[in-house]
């Protein structure tokens, strides 16, 4: 039985990214991370949310420091127990959107910690939807601010149930704390921000700039295709540039350059992804590299960089196809 982080389930999509060769995605890498998973079953009632008991949070008091609990004093509460350490100043997070936060978690009784993101330097990308993490964080991060620590106490009711989890030394009868600094949110709606790029090779695709959460307008042109990749940005965005072994949330939608029908896309399934350029095609491990978070880029994979003569099965690439790609790179994970 393979550990697996708060997810419960690997997103969809990623089936015309996946690198030839490697079935899993970013996600299912995270699955086997050291963190247990959430279990399988019908959806727990929702909560009565209250104040406290939470434990003192004594060492990494600041938003983004990995910080320090104590161990659970008397008996928890039989509800959510939740509270807003540190009150952030973004956008507010609601169901079913995207967070990217770091956390720590440990069983209150014994103050034991069976998971943090902040030793792995890398911050969880994850919906909160059910059915995708545990029904505590659902509850208790809908509605904060990006920006907020939030600490809660969660009863096995919205947290692992009954059964716990063994190989994470978690009982089903234990409690758990959660302290999480949530970064940012994003939703189906997210965008590209910054500045737009002039567009001026009539021999590439144009690639519309609005940025108002529906999909680019990608125009091919009657053209032959370029031999070589292309990387270019739509619009600039401003934030830090993505490295080769770097992780990335996108929008992205892709077409192909003979006839531009669209093959795949985040916005028709309304949902994010991320993933590691290190499990993904050559063209788009290249052509992301080096682009800033928050940029839409154009990236035009020629078929030794893409699929070649084995293109996934099910989908409406065939072999030896040129792929045009519109990406928008929201965070860096």
């Amino acid at each position: 039985m393979r550990r697996r982080s708060l997810l419960i389930a690997v997103p969809a999509g990623l089936v015309t990214l996946a690198a030839c060769g490697d079935g899993e995605s970013d996600s299912s890498k995270a699955s086997e991370s050291a963190s247990p998973s959430a279990p399988d079953g019908s959806a727990a009632p929702s909560p009565k949310i209250v104040d406290g008991p939470l434990p003192a949070i004594t060492e990494g008091v600041k938003f983004g420091e990995k910080p320090t609990v104590e161990k659970g004093s008397g008996e928890p509460s039989k509800d959510l127990a939740v509270k807003t350490v540190i009150a952030g100043s973004g956008r507010t997070i609601a169901e079913n959107d995207f967070v990217v936060a770091h956390y720590l978690g440990q069983v209150w009784a014994t103050a034991k910690v069976f998971d943090n993101s902040y030793d792995r330097k890398s911050p969880l990308a994850i919906q909160l939807a059910q059915g995708s993490i545990i029904d505590g964080w659902r509850y208790a991060l809908a509605g904060k601010k990006t920006g907020s620590r939030v600490e809660m106490a969660v009863p096995p009711t919205w947290g692992y149930g009954t059964q716990g989890n063994e190989q994470a030394g978690i009982k089903g009868t234990d409690t758990l704390v959660f302290v999480v600094d949530v970064q940012d949110a994003f939703n189906a709606k997210s965008s590209a921000k910054g500045t737009e790029v002039a567009q001026d090779d009539i021999g590439l695709p144009k690639v519309g700039t609005d940025t108002d959460g529906k999909a680019p307008d990608i125009e091919v042109p009657d053209a032959a295709a370029p031999k070589k990749l292309v990387s270019s940005y739509v619009i600039e965005g401003d934030g830090p540039k993505v490295g080769a072994e770097d992780s990335v949330l996108v929008q992205y939608k892709g077409v192909l350059w003979d006839g531009g029908k669209e093959f795949d896309s985040t916005y028709s399934r309304e949902q994010l992804t991320s993933f590691s350029l290190q499990q993904v095609v050559k063209g788009w491990a290249q052509g992301l590299t080096g682009k800033k978070v928050g940029s839409r880029v154009l990236i035009v994979i020629p078929p030794e960089l893409g699929y070649g003569d084995n293109p996934p099965q099910g989908s409406d690439i065939k072999k030896d196809s040129t792929l045009v790609f519109s990406v928008d790179i929201l965070a860096k994970l």
